[in-house]
């Protein structure tokens, strides 16, 4: 397993990233998900280095322009660059954020061997946000975005989303 490298994030400037929500998943801020993997002040101007949670991912552009507004809003100039490398993984969402997610309604992602045993259908290990049940199947591997998959509880017959696991 590699081991990834903390995110390089200024303290003082961690009020303000954790008021900057992901568009997908508003209950989650960007510290939560993980996305910043640097934020520093350099002569006066925040610098941040954004990774996103898959490649052409469309809520970038937003968050991007929101980390550019909460900045501005505080009185600071603030530059915003996208990096791919390295790839994001679901290990950088926060515990924190693992719960609010699944208070939200959607599952937090599995192992990446359960997650793949989930999604082709071979255990029940999801477990359904509405009830705690794992008597669940999937519906389709692509839920209302390309990170999720929709999941069906068996016992409650309630449909929810799942994060999927990304290494």
């Amino acid at each position: 397993m590699t081991t990834i490298e903390e995110p390089n994030i200024d303290d003082t400037l961690i009020p303000i990233l954790e008021q900057v929500a992901d568009p997908e998943i508003p209950v989650l801020s960007v510290t939560d998900l993980g996305v910043i993997r640097e934020a520093i002040i350099v002569n006066g101007v925040v610098q941040i280095k954004l990774t996103p949670t898959y490649s052409g991912c469309p809520a970038m552009d937003v968050i991007g322009d929101d980390l550019k507004a909460a900045f501005a809003k505080a009185g600071t100039d603030c530059t915003v660059e996208l990096i791919l490398a390295p790839a994001w993984t679901t290990d950088w969402i926060s515990e924190n954020g693992k719960q609010k997610m699944e208070a939200y309604g959607i599952a937090s992602p599995l192992s990446e061997t359960a997650d793949k045993d989930a999604l082709l259908g071979n255990a029940k290990v999801v477990k359904c946000t509405n009830c705690g049940s794992t008597n669940t199947h999937v519906v389709s591997q692509f839920g209302s975005t390309a990170c999720k998959a929709l999941f069906k509880c068996d016992d409650c017959q309630e449909p929810f989303d799942y994060f999927k696991c990304l290494k």
